[in-house]
C-alpha cells in the first residue's frame, strides 16, 4: 500500500531522515516509533506530499507520488497538531473538509453522518468544536481523516492529552478500521499503544531504521532477559534471567520466599534499549 525507498531530508545541517525504506502492506496497521528528534513526523509529511524529499521515492500502491493531487485524495491525515475549527461546530468542520475532498450533497450528508457516528460524537455534532473535550476534538481530527473513505490513514500521535475512555475509544476504531481492510500507519510515544495495535512496528532514532518486525520478534531479538522479583525472609531480591521459571524453582527448593513475580521483557524495554535512556526534550 505504501512505499517508502531510500527517502532522505535535510533541514540545513540537521539530517532529518536518513536512507529510510520502508514497505507497508495493505489491510497492516503499522506502528512508526521513536524518541523526540527521531524524524517520524518528517516522514510522515513526505509520505503525504506535503514534504518533498531531497532523495528517495514515495508511492502509494500502484497510483504513485502523493504530490499528485489524485493520489494525494487516497490518503487520510490526522495530524498530531489538531486540524479543526474551534469556532465550527463538528457536523460543520466535517462538511467543509469533505467538499475541500469533492464530496458534495447526498454524498457529503451521508459521509459526514457516518463519521460522527464512527467517533461517538453524533449527538454533539451542532455544538461548536470549543465546547468539545480534548478526547472528542482527537475523535473529530480522526472524523476529518476519514471523511473521503481513504484506504490508506496516517495517525500521527492520534491519543495525545486525551482521556482513558477516549483512548480506549480511539483504539476500537482503529481495530475496526483494520477489520475493514484499511492500511493504518501510526505514530505514537506509547509502547503500550504500539504494542496493543501494531502488526509490524519500526523503530527511528535520529532520522534512521533502527529495527523493524513484528511486536513479539522485536522484543524477543531485542528485549532483554526477564527479571524476577522476590521477596525471601531476609528482604527483597532481583534476579535477571533469561530462565525465569528454571529460577524460581531454585528459590523455591532454597526456601524462605513469601511471594514473587517476574517482568517479562516489552517494547518499551526494547525502544529503550535501541534508542537509550537518556532525555531526549528536542
Amino acid at each position: 500500500m505504501l512505499l517508502l525507498k531510500n527517502l532522505c531530508k535535510n533541514f540545513g545541517k540537521i539530517c532529518a531522515v536518513d536512507d529510510l525504506s520502508l514497505e507497508i502492506g495493505r489491510g497492516e496497521v503499522f506502528g512508526l516509533l521513536g524518541p523526540n528528534g527521531a524524524g517520524k513526523t518528517t516522514t510522515v509529511n513526505m509520505a503525504i506530499g506535503l514534504l518533498k524529499p531531497d532523495r528517495g521515492t514515495i508511492e502509494i500502491e500502484g497510483w504513485g507520488s502523493p504530490v499528485r493531487p489524485e493520489v494525494r485524495a487516497r490518503i487520510g491525515i490526522a495530524p498530531q497538531t489538531l486540524a479543526i475549527y474551534d469556532d465550527l461546530s463538528g457536523e460543520e468542520n466535517l462538511r467543509f473538509f469533505g467538499s475541500i475532498q469533492g464530496l458534495r450533497g447526498g454524498r457529503l450528508s451521508e459521509r459526514a453522518r457516518w463519521a460522527l457516528e464512527f467517533v461517538d460524537i453524533y449527538e454533539r455534532r451542532r455544538d461548536r468544536v470549543k465546547t468539545y473535550s480534548g478526547g472528542m476534538k482527537r475523535r473529530l481530527n480522526l472524523a476529518v481523516a476519514l471523511i473521503h473513505d481513504p484506504p490508506l490513514l496516517l495517525l500521527d500521535e492520534p491519543t495525545v492529552g486525551v482521556d482513558p475512555q477516549s483512548r480506549n475509544s480511539i483504539f476500537e476504531k482503529i481495530e475496526a478500521m483494520r477489520e475493514e481492510g484499511r492500511t493504518i500507519v501510526y505514530t505514537t510515544h506509547y509502547m503500550e499503544e504500539a504494542q496493543r495495535l501494531c502488526d509490524r512496528v519500526a523503530i527511528m532514532d535520529q532520522g534512521k531504521l533502527l529495527a523493524m518486525d513484528s511486536v513479539q520478534s522485536l522484543i524477543a531479538a531485542h528485549g532483554g532477559e526477564s527479571t524476577i522479583i522476590a521477596t525471601r525472609d531476609e528482604g527483597e531480591i532481583r534476579l535477571k534471567t533469561g530462565d525465569p521459571l528454571g529460577e524460581l524453582l531454585k528459590l523455591r527448593e532454597s526456601g524462605g520466599m513469601r511471594d514473587f513475580r517476574v517482568e517479562n521483557p516489552n517494547l518499551e524495554g526494547v525502544f529503550l534499549n535501541l534508542t537509550g535512556r537518556h532525555l531526549r526534550d528536542e
